[in-house]
């Protein structure tokens, strides 16, 4: 994403979990914007140039990002779709939406646990009496940012019926 300024870091900005944290959404239309990463037994090898692109076609656009929300949904072990949610259609970007009820849990922590997130995750669905539809994972600042801020969030969220 963006820079603040040339002197600052950041690029991406702190997370907080409450909003996120435990929570059912019920979006109708909601747009995104789709990009492909290219993985390595689930390693994104080019993020960073993917969101550089991303970001170019939102700024070209005079979009916005909300909430800097920018989900991944890992297809295999050989590619990532990023779904980066935007505030109107993206001329020259693939532009979608989603519908229907999705809900959330934040975690915290080094992304070894994913696995152990992901088992929590499901059961926490099961248990509230959801069927899970689709599972997305929203890794809320790069690696750089996570370090400055000393946290790592991950947001698990899911199409549930």
């Amino acid at each position: 994403m963006t820079t603040q300024n040339k002197n600052d870091s950041t690029c991406c900005p702190k997370f907080d979990p409450l909003p996120w944290d435990d929570k059912t959404f019920e979006w109708t239309d909601k747009k995104f914007i789709r990009e492909s990463v290219f993985t390595f037994f689930y390693i994104p090898m080019n993020f960073s140039h993917v969101m550089k692109k991303l970001n170019e076609q939102v700024t070209k656009a005079g979009a916005e990002i909300p909430d800097w929300l920018c989900l991944s949904d890992h297809t295999s072990r050989w590619n990532m779709d990023l779904y980066l949610a935007v505030d109107r259609v993206i001329a020259g970007a693939e532009n979608l939406t989603l519908t229907g009820t999705f809900y959330c849990k934040v975690y915290e922590g080094p992304f070894k646990d994913t696995e152990k997130w992901i088992k929590e995750f499901e059961a926490i669905v099961k248990s509230k009496g959801y069927k899970q539809k689709k599972l997305f994972m929203w890794y809320t600042t790069c690696p750089k940012c996570a370090k400055k801020y000393g946290s790592n969030h991950v947001v698990l969220l899911s199409q549930v019926e």
